[in-house]
C-alpha cells in the first residue's frame, strides 16, 4: 500500500475538521470512519447508521461491532425512505430517493451535533458505474467523499483496510435489501422482509450442504424469483443433484411466487475508463 495514498486520505479527512460518516459497516464506510478516527480529535467524529426495513438485521449488528472496534461513537437514525413515493415506486431511480432521505437525516444529526460535514464511503470506481443515481443526491446535499477525493478505487480501499487491520477488509459488498427487487416492482416492508428471510433460508440450506457463498442474493422479479450466488458456490450447487430444486421449493414455501432458479451472481458493471 502506497504511503502517498494513505497520507492523501488522512490529510483530506483532517482538513474537514469534523465529520459525521454515513456508516453501513462495509469496507468503504469503515475505511472512512477509521481515517476520521485517526485524523480528527475525539468528539469530532460520529458514525451514523440509518436503520430501516431495507437494512438486514445481521448487517446492523455487524456495523455496531465494527464501529465499536474502531472506538468510534455510533448513532442510529431512523431511515424514512419508505415514506417517499419515488422510493416505493422503484422506477429505476430508487437509490436517489433513498440517499436523499438517508443523507438528509445524517446531515440533520450532524448539524445538531455541530459537525461540519457528512461523509460517505463513495470511492473513485463508484463514479465509473453505469447507473448510480444515489450519487446525484449526495452531490445535491454537498456530501464529501474522502475516498474518491484521495483517488482510491475499490482495490486501494481494500488494500488500505487490510494494512490498517480492519476486520471488514475482505468483506463482500452488501447493498440494501431493496436492491433485490426488480425495477418496476414496488418496494414494500413485506417484500423487504421476504427477501431477508429468503436469503437467511438459502444461506442455511447451502451451509447444510457444505456450501458457504461469498455473495448471495435472492431477487424478486416481475414474475418469479432468482437466487444468485458467486460462481464457485453456483458450481458447487450444480454438482449436487436436486439441491437447486430444493432451494427453489423452500423459497416457494416461504411465500416467493412464480418460477424460481439458481444462477451465478454478477457484480454491477462499471463504465469503461475514459
Amino acid at each position: 500500500m502506497s504511503t502517498g495514498i494513505e497520507e492523501r486520505l488522512l490529510a483530506g479527512v483532517r482538513a474537514l475538521g469534523s465529520v459525521a460518516v454515513a456508516f453501513s459497516g462495509g469496507v468503504d464506510s469503515a475505511l472512512v470512519l477509521a481515517a476520521a478516527v485517526r485524523a480528527l480529535p475525539a468528539g469530532r467524529v460520529l458514525a451514523v447508521v440509518a436503520d430501516s426495513p431495507s437494512l438486514p438485521r445481521a448487517e446492523l449488528a455487524a456495523a455496531r461491532a465494527v464501529a465499536a472496534g474502531l472506538g468510534a461513537e455510533l448513532a442510529e437514525v431512523t431511515g424514512t425512505e419508505l415514506a417517499v413515493p419515488g422510493y416505493r415506486a422503484n422506477a429505476g431511480d430508487r437509490c436517489y430517493f433513498c440517499k436523499q432521505a438517508v443523507l438528509t437525516a445524517v446531515g440533520g444529526l450532524a448539524h445538531r451535533r455541530g459537525l461540519a460535514h457528512v461523509a460517505t464511503g463513495t470511492h473513485a470506481d463508484d463514479h465509473r458505474a453505469l447507473h448510480r443515481p444515489g450519487l446525484r443526491a449526495a452531490l445535491e446535499l454537498r456530501v464529501v467523499e474522502p475516498l474518491a477525493a484521495a483517488g482510491l478505487g475499490k482495490r486501494e480501499v481494500r488494500a488500505l483496510a487490510a494494512a490498517w487491520s480492519l476486520p471488514v477488509a475482505d468483506k463482500p459488498s452488501a447493498p440494501c435489501l431493496a436492491s433485490r427487487i426488480a425495477v418496476g416492482v414496488p418496494v414494500s416492508v413485506g417484500r423487504l422482509d421476504l427477501v431477508e428471510r429468503a436469503e437467511i433460508a438459502v444461506g442455511a440450506r447451502l451451509a447444510g450442504a457444505g456450501i458457504r457463498p461469498r455473495d448471495l442474493r435472492v431477487r424478486l422479479l416481475g414474475r418469479g424469483f432468482r437466487v444468485e450466488v458467486d460462481a464457485p458456490a453456483c458450481a458447487a450447487v450444480e454438482a449436487r443433484p436436486g439441491l437447486a430444486a430444493a432451494v427453489v421449493a423452500e423459497l416457494g414455501g416461504l411465500g416467493l411466487a412464480g418460477p424460481g432458479a439458481v444462477s451465478a451472481y454478477r457484480a454491477p458493471a462499471l463504465a469503461p475508463p475514459s
